[in-house]
């Protein structure tokens, strides 16, 4: 007799004549109808088709009372009224298979054997249609349980994805103040020490904007964008400081198609000039380097610049946001780590799972 209460509401009828309703129903009535005609004068045939229909009208009843009345008063639980139901409609179903076998009369009070026999059907009924309607609730209430904790999961899943997106956003949100003030702050150098490069350097920087700053807004973008802006910054660094910095870039081709959270890779470089190559009298050297290996992929940005003694406070704010958005995308299986460099310098390394597919 169980019902899932959270599912689609399919017609009532189909609900109170269910498959599995009736089959049970079927299991229960016929052993019932055979040992009633071990001491019966009647045929077993009868007897079995008596209590299946006593069993039939019990079901009726429970199904019923599951689905009406819609509201139940305060004082009255719908499990009291559906045990009420099928108390009642045990003898009433005996009556009415009585009724059907014997033709449309009964005659009770003419024969004592039918007397006794429904007596017996009635009294065994009840007893058997109770502990089925307690057993049935009880099910329902565990798959009513079920059900509720099956939702109430989802639906903190669904929570604790909304408050991941929005944590990622507040800290893509960081980002991008943090690196458009530093590349403002380098452009600005240039106008005020009057450096003939300063238009050159600030066309450059209005077309790098124009790529890099929708992205930033992006849940993910590719390892192969992430290349592409890490280039055209480090292109527009080397403008300003020909002498004092040198770059390379390597990948895996199968490394391009990646997916990362945005800023990745930027953040690892912006971090090397600023804190590495920047403060160097030297400057210095950055290579960027992306590689597949056993299903995961490793980024590794080396410089050599002043290294982490230097390094000071700087490291916190792009780094530590870095750090936190990896989390937030990879579910705790990214890495990032830095190193000091034997020769001086900083190697920055980053290791998190493959995923592939469009942003």
């Amino acid at each position: 007799m169980s019902l899932r209460p959270d599912s689609p509401k399919p017609h009532a009828l189909a609900l109170m004549l269910g498959w599995r309703r009736l089959l049970f129903t079927l299991a229960t009535a016929v052993p019932l109808g055979l040992l009633l005609s071990l001491s019966s004068q009647s045929s077993t045939v009868v007897i079995v088709t008596r209590s299946i229909i006593v069993g039939l009208v019990a079901m009726l009843a429970f199904g019923l009372t599951e689905r009406w009345p819609a509201r139940m008063p305060n004082w009255l639980a719908r499990w009291v009224l559906q045990l009420i139901a099928v108390v009642v409609a045990v003898p009433l179903g005996a009556l009415l298979a009585y009724w059907v076998t014997l033709g449309g009369s009964p005659q009770f009070l003419q024969n004592q054997a039918r007397v006794v026999g429904y007596f017996h059907l009635t009294v065994l009924g009840v007893m058997v249609a109770l502990w089925v309607a307690l057993g049935a609730m009880v099910r329902q209430r565990d798959e009513l349980a079920r059900n509720q904790a099956l939702a109430f999961e989802l639906e903190r899943g669904e929570l604790a994805r909304q408050a991941l997106d929005t944590r990622m956003h507040l800290l893509q949100a960081q980002v991008q103040p943090h690196f458009l003030f530093n590349t403002l702050a380098n452009v600005q150098a240039l106008v005020e020490t009057g450096s003939p490069q300063a238009s050159k350097v600030l066309e450059s920087l209005i077309a790098y904007l124009r790529a890099a700053v929708p992205r930033l807004h992006d849940p993910a973008t590719t390892l192969g964008q992430e290349l592409q802006l890490a280039r055209a910054y480090l292109e527009l660094m080397h403008m300003r400081m020909p002498d004092r910095l040198q770059f390379s870039l390597q990948a895996d081709a199968e490394a391009l198609e990646l997916r990362c959270p945005p800023m990745t890779l930027l953040t690892l470089v912006e971090n090397a000039v600023r804190h590495g190559i920047d403060p160097s009298e030297q400057g210095g050297r950055i290579e960027v380097s992306v590689r597949v290996h056993e299903n995961r992929c490793y980024v590794r940005v080396t410089d050599t610049g002043v290294g982490l003694q230097r390094a000071g406070d700087g490291l916190g704010t792009g780094l530590s946001a870095l750090r936190e958005r990896l989390q937030l995308a990879f579910g705790g299986d990214a890495h990032l780590s830095l190193s000091a460099q034997p020769a001086g310098g900083v190697c920055a390394e980053l290791a998190f799972p493959v995923q592939r597919g469009s942003t």
